[in-house]
């Protein structure tokens, strides 16, 4: 879900408290053996758990940190009456278990030790006091917004933008009557959505208890209820102890902010040999903390080919075919908070639950809100980084906020945030032929460009052709991802420009953050109803049908040849990365210069002897490969001058209401002509007035494009690619200022521009080296691969070009 908000933190009273720590105890444990039992689901009593009891001494956080030298050490909190309170499974000794508890209640604090020789590690426990306040009953609302520029505006505005809307309109979450005040202050209009979302999300969580009781749900997993973050890590290493033949755990580069380890598992035969020249399918929740069906839906996939495999054909051939890399949890620390946090109710700055970033300090933030933990702070939910806008090709610019306390802050740089790090590094340093990265809401479909000004690349048709197919299972929008505004740093925004692999983002489901689980999950995982995919299959087709496109090498490159047993081929790509001409504000209006870095690609093959087959993305990066269009077969159409109609029609909030003026106008065609795009242009003297513009198919009567803004004296509605016909312009009177002359319109005018002709770049190589077994370089040449193109090297080895 991308959401645009900055809270007016500068100026509030700091309404949390915190001291770390409370009260802190360590100590060192011992197990004398090991055993894989979940150290976070019930207590334990083995010779392979050690136990501590502590009393919280203040209601707030708990925090429990292990550290040891190897092995695989669990951890598990428990309290009154065995509630769940933290835990933490990863996949070695380095642990951190977080949760919120109440003063007085009484903890058991257990250390289990799960796989390996470690028999000692170090146990640390300490207190975060917390204290909250809340700030009014939270709505959702559809704010009318039928201009780009109407969007634009609206995010300016710092109010929480959710992913849902179309042409007319944009969801926004109200945090209580001053955020309602502000969007009337600003002359929007909207229309009441959900009108106590703490009521809604009440009744969610009882509905969650509901189904839980019932008898297990249709899942690969058989999972009746949200993950906790130890389950995910848990289940992992249980995958990889039940499939060995078909996983590897791994472990990305980076910790956390907090230091947690990010995980993940590979799926396929002899999964061990990463330089197997398979094709990548990466998949990928929660960027976004609160996104829960996000980390849900990837994780049902992992279970889906693992159960599968051996007993479907399709699955079976693709495990065999690629590689399925699985994150689940891009952001640890947002989830955790978000997860484990007790919801105040009121989705406040201090309701840890609507959590959305990472947990950095941004150089950028007060020093009076440095203070406290990420999970009892100051600065409340609004601490840290939003992954999605951190990473680096075209960071920087649009629809990424500048101020540290914004939902949306794209951070202190660009690839500034380790979790963002991690995954950079793995497309960089593997083939990712296909991505899907996972959020919620709204039921999209989402593609490169994020900025329109970007324009569309090269391969737009195949591309879009291709995410057609994902909705076709999941009934999801298919759009480019500035369909609704313009936004940056976002993960395609470097998978794909830059490292060439056909991404996509899903907005899971029709409404909500983590809805409730037999719809947001189940319903829209297996396409069950009231998902939109009932029938269709829903996400788990849809992910089937990338993982057919990920092993289709018309999706990518392939490189064939051989090359002896034991030498190692690489392929290497040194550049530089751009930026997007970089914000220094949030309206647009201070724009700098675009800021470069080093970057690379490169990956491995390990040669078995004989002939190989390795899938790979083009050599050159889209991002310099040009841009999709096409050349005119004719000049555009002439301009065509609108009269004003006599009279002076009435004031008209409801339109397509009467009454409004209609003026009839006619596109040409081909051969004669070729329109790219048509403007159809209106203006008028007081800014205070309001004048809207519609422009509709006069045979069918919808609307085909319009302009309502408003605070200016000019509306444009522009169409691209206009089918010739005949089509009205609708001029609505909004709003006329009272007491004032009226302030009738003028210049209306149609005007026509030729198609943007279709563009070449350059064209760039993979610089390609061959390795003996022994350590010796053999040979190296430049090789030159397109998309859905095969090229033969013959002998990779051999000295001299080949």
């Amino acid at each position: 879900m991308r959401i645009l908000r900055r809270v007016a933190i500068a100026g509030m009273p700091v309404c949390l408290l915190t001291a770390l720590p409370v009260g802190a105890d360590a100590a060192t444990v011992s197990a004398a053996r090991a055993v894989a039992q979940p150290c976070h689901k019930a207590t334990v009593s083995s010779r392979s758990a050690r136990v501590t009891r502590v009393t919280a001494p203040s209601t707030g956080l708990v925090r429990v940190r292990l550290a040891g030298r190897g092995g695989d050490w669990d951890l598990g909190v428990f309290g009154r009456r065995g509630r769940r309170v933290a835990g933490s499974a990863g996949y070695s000794s380095n642990e951190l278990a977080e949760g919120f508890v109440k003063q007085g209640e009484r903890l058991r604090v257990q250390a289990c030790r799960y796989r390996g020789s470690t028999r000692r590690v170090r146990v640390n426990v300490s207190f975060v006091k917390l204290e909250t306040s809340t700030q009014g009953k939270v709505q959702v609302v559809d704010v009318r917004t039928a201009t780009r520029a109407d969007k634009t505006r609206l995010q300016a505005l710092d109010l929480d933008l959710t992913e849902h809307g179309d042409g007319n309109s944009l969801e926004v979450v109200l945090y209580g009557k001053a955020d309602a005040r502000k969007l009337r202050a600003a002359g929007f209009t909207y229309t009441v959505q959900i009108a106590d979302l703490v009521a809604r999300t009440r009744a969610n969580r009882r509905q969650d208890r509901a189904f839980a009781r019932a008898a297990g749900s249709d899942l690969p997993s058989g999972r009746d209820t949200y993950r906790r973050l130890p389950d995910y890590d848990l289940e992992m290493k249980q995958l990889a102890l039940r499939y060995p033949a078909l996983v590897k755990p791994i472990t990305l580069n980076h910790k956390s902010v907090l230091g947690r380890d990010v995980n993940g598992i590979e799926i396929t035969t002899n999964p061990a040999n990463t330089a197997d020249g398979k094709p990548v399918f990466l998949m990928m929740g929660v960027h976004h903390a609160r996104e829960w069906p996000s980390s849900e839906h990837t994780m049902e996939f992992a279970y889906d080919l693992l159960r599968n495999y051996g007993k479907s054909r399709r699955t079976t051939g693709l495990v065999q075919r690629t590689r399925t890399i699985i994150v689940p949890i891009v952001n640890p620390d947002g989830f955790n908070i978000s997860r484990e946090a007790a919801p105040l109710g009121d989705f406040s700055l201090f309701d840890y639950e609507m959590k959305r970033k990472n947990c950095r300090i941004s150089e950028n933030t007060p020093a009076r809100f440095r203070t406290g933990t990420c999970e009892a702070n100051p600065a409340g939910r609004l601490r840290g980084t939003d992954p999605n806008r951190n990473y680096g090709g075209l960071w920087g610019g649009a629809g990424a906020s500048t101020s540290w306390s914004s939902d949306t802050y794209r951070g202190d740089g660009p690839f500034s945030e380790p979790e963002i790090q991690n995954v950079h590094e793995l497309a960089q340093t593997r083939q990712v032929t296909n991505l899907i990265t996972n959020h919620t809401y709204s039921n999209l479909v989402l593609r490169p460009p994020g900025v329109a000004d970007m324009g569309f690349p090269l391969e737009e048709p195949q591309y879009k052709a291709l995410g057609q197919r994902l909705a076709d299972h999941n009934q999801y929008r298919n759009d480019p991802s500035f369909g609704l505004y313009d936004t940056t740093g976002t993960t395609e925004d470097w998978t794909f420009w830059t490292g060439g692999g056909l991404g996509f983002t899903f907005e899971i489901g029709p409404d909500e953050f983590h809805p409730a689980f037999e719809t947001g999950v189940v319903a829209e995982y297996l396409g069950q109803e009231p998902a939109a995919g009932a029938g269709q299959g829903g996400n788990q087709a849809a992910y089937y049908e990338m993982l057919d496109a990920t092993a289709d090498a018309a999706y990518h490159g392939l490189l064939k040849g051989t090359a002896p047993r034991g030498a190692t081929l690489k392929i290497r790509k040194d550049f530089q990365t751009s930026t997007s001409p970089i914000w220094n504000n949030d309206f647009g209006t201070d724009i700098g210069e675009s800021m470069q870095f080093e970057d690379f690609l490169e990956s491995e093959l390990k040669a078995n002897g004989g002939k190989f087959a390795w899938h790979v993305n083009p050599s050159t990066r889209p991002v310099v490969a040009g841009r999709d269009g096409r050349d005119a077969t004719g000049p555009p159409q002439g301009a065509i001058d609108l009269a004003n109609p006599a009279g002076q029609p009435a004031e008209n909030i409801s339109y397509p209401d009467q009454p409004y003026e209609a003026i009839p106008f006619e596109v040409q065609g081909p051969p004669d002509v070729d329109n790219g795009k048509y403007t159809v242009h209106i203006e008028w003297t007081n800014p205070d007035t309001d004048w809207d513009l519609y422009v509709v198919d006069a045979d069918t009567g919808e609307i085909v494009t319009q302009s309502a803004a408003f605070g200016d004296t000019t509306e444009d509605a522009v169409l691209y690619d206009p089918p010739p016909g005949r089509y009205v312009a609708h001029v609505v009177n909004y709003d006329q200022v009272d007491g004032q002359a009226y302030d009738d319109w003028s210049g209306g005018r149609v005007t026509f521009d030729s198609p943007r002709p279709r563009t070449i770049g350059e064209t760039e190589s993979w610089l390609l080296t061959c390795t003996s077994g022994n350590g010796k370089k053999e040979s190296t040449r430049q090789v030159t691969v397109g998309r859905g193109q095969r090229v033969n090297l013959g002998n990779a080895c051999k000295k001299g070009k080949g």
